[in-house]
């Protein structure tokens, strides 16, 4: 995630004041009990960041989903549906395996999550407690699991879990817009553990994680690649490979490609959530063969827009799971709901 540098920077300086004083005059009201935290009649679970986006929010959720049902829960999931171009409160998947919209309508990642978890319910809304009372209502879960929730707190939640990229540095651990925090680092004590996502962290970082004295925990990202459309050609390919994402945090997607043995030729990357274009993916397709890939390598998040393109060249698909380190930690901290 890119931070604006040079002098230009502190010409946004009265916008970041701004935004410094809404966001603690917001967190004090809370505190201060002036805005209302209700709660619903079933357990909540919020998976958040301080960061913009790029932690691992959406394969957490998918993990501790799959967690939860091991654990014979019933479980809902609850998202925002950020990027969407619908409002108000929208029911994607009753669990029983039919998407019930377009990932226009409900978001990307909420799209995602609906197509991987059997038997869990998912609803977006951007007022979380009426999504949640509906969830509660209609399929009386034991669980909801609130997806980039840390930020949302009208909606009580019984475990609060903030996701901190390994990969931040300093100068990200700064407030918007010098920095990529969303409110002041100081506000993590209001979670009840941290799960350090990406990569291994900086000496700098682990120490702030430290200092918090909260539970911690490492997770690991497990890729793996799949190919969408069963063909021969697939015998042909080779390791040269040109990517295409649109994430918040693009870097880490490059490396994991590296890390699997490929050979980038080329990359192009788009915004966070990014809607595609057929003339995006001919560009794509073009630069791909001018630079010698055999193939294209992209993100589960984004094949879901970029499929109904119908591309001309093989695609590849890399799928990331959520691995614990330390998973008997995990259910202490999750074992007062359960």
């Amino acid at each position: 995630m890119k931070m604006f540098k040079g002098s230009g920077r502190y010409l946004l300086y009265p916008f970041a004041l701004f935004y410094w004083a809404v966001v603690f005059c917001r967190n004090l009201f809370y505190t201060l009990n002036f805005f209302i935290v209700r709660k619903i009649n079933c357990k909540v679970v919020s998976i958040g960041n301080l960061t913009l986006g790029g932690t691992g929010k959406t394969p957490m959720v998918i993990f501790l989903a799959v967690l939860f049902k091991n654990l014979d829960k019933k479980v809902a999931v609850l998202s925002r549906g950020y990027g969407r171009e619908t409002k108000g409160m929208l029911l994607v998947s009753r669990g029983d395996g039919d998407v019930l919209c377009k990932w226009e309508e409900c978001g990307d990642e909420p799209y995602m999550i609906a197509n991987k978890l059997q038997g869990v319910p998912v609803l977006v809304d951007e007022n979380r407690y009426r999504g949640g009372l509906y969830l509660a209502e209609n399929f009386n879960p034991d669980i909801i699991i609130m997806d980039d929730g840390f930020q949302h707190r009208a909606l009580h939640r019984d475990i609060d879990i903030v996701l901190v990229n390994g990969g931040d540095s300093i100068r990200d651990h700064r407030l918007l817009p010098y920095g990529i925090l969303r409110e002041p680092w100081k506000n993590i004590i209001r979670a009840d553990a941290v799960i350090i996502t990406k990569e291994k962290p900086s000496h700098l970082i682990k120490r702030k994680i430290d200092k918090t004295s909260l539970p911690q925990l490492y997770a690991r990202s497990i890729p793996t690649v799949r190919y969408p459309y069963s063909s021969s050609s697939k015998k042909r390919l080779d390791k040269k490979v040109f990517i295409i994402s649109g994430l918040g945090n693009p870097e880490f997607f490059e490396k994991t490609v590296e890390d699997l043995g490929y050979e980038i030729c080329g990359v192009k990357n788009y915004p966070d959530h990014y809607h595609y274009k057929r003339s995006d993916l001919d560009k794509v397709e073009l630069l791909a063969r001018e630079s010698g890939a055999s193939q294209i390598l992209t993100t589960e998040k984004d094949w879901v827009k970029l499929k109904e393109l119908k591309p001309d060249i093989t695609f590849g698909i890399i799928d990331i799971d959520i691995g614990i380190q330390d998973e008997e930690t995990l259910k202490e901290i999750i074992e007062p709901i359960c």
